[in-house]
């Protein structure tokens, strides 16, 4: 007579999966993709090289899963910005984001998506096109959002979309360059105020 399995087959993995995930997130963001090793990643996950290949996949399945994990935590930011009911909100949301997020006093300085892979040798390719095709993802998002804005009136007709993503992106990418240098968060946060003023009135 058969009976309804509702456990898994296998033994159980023993770690908490999301807990050791959150743990690379921070190794990643601290050291970069090639600065973290193996070994760093696996001591402060609490884990074995054998259970990490189990759970995750290799190191560069791994970056990607703490990428995801990053977007969805410190980088959530961005989906808020986008979420706003007008454009500037949707700028000043983006750029306060970017002073908070890369200023956390429990986290490491700056951006995982921007000093995570900037400068890498060819075994670091991989995580750096993956950051890069993070970054344009995060400016085309703006774009679009701002082509919504144009088309609703909330920006001048003559504004351009993709400039203005870019001009934000930009700005947003120095501000994490900056707090990795030990700039303050009042500090980062003036030049955030200041990127703004720049900002295309609405046609009245």
């Amino acid at each position: 007579m058969e009976s309804n399995r509702t456990t898994p087959l296998g033994r159980p993995r023993g770690f908490d999966v999301d807990e050791a995930l959150e743990r690379a997130v921070l190794v990643f963001w601290a050291q970069g993709y090639e600065g973290a090793s193996l070994d760093d990643l696996t001591s402060a996950m609490g884990i074995t090289r054998t259970s990490m290949y189990r759970a995750f996949g290799n190191k560069e399945d791994l970056f990607r899963k703490a990428l995801e994990r990053y977007t969805e935590g410190p980088a959530s930011y961005v989906a808020q910005a986008l979420g706003q009911s007008t454009a500037r909100d949707v700028a000043t949301t983006f750029l306060d984001g970017a002073v908070r997020s890369t200023t956390r006093p429990d986290c490491p300085a700056g951006c995982l998506g921007v000093q995570g892979s900037l400068a890498a040798g060819e075994s670091g390719r991989p995580a750096r096109d993956t950051l890069a095709a993070w970054r344009e993802e995060g400016t085309t998002h703006l774009r679009n959002r701002f082509q919504r804005a144009i088309d609703e009136g909330d920006l001048p007709a003559d504004a351009d979309p993709g400039l203005l993503a870019r001009y934000l992106m930009t700005v947003a990418n120095g501000i994490a360059v900056q707090a990795a240098g030990g700039t303050t968060q009042d500090e980062l946060q003036l030049v955030a105020d200041m990127a703004l003023h720049a900002w295309p009135p609405v046609d009245s």
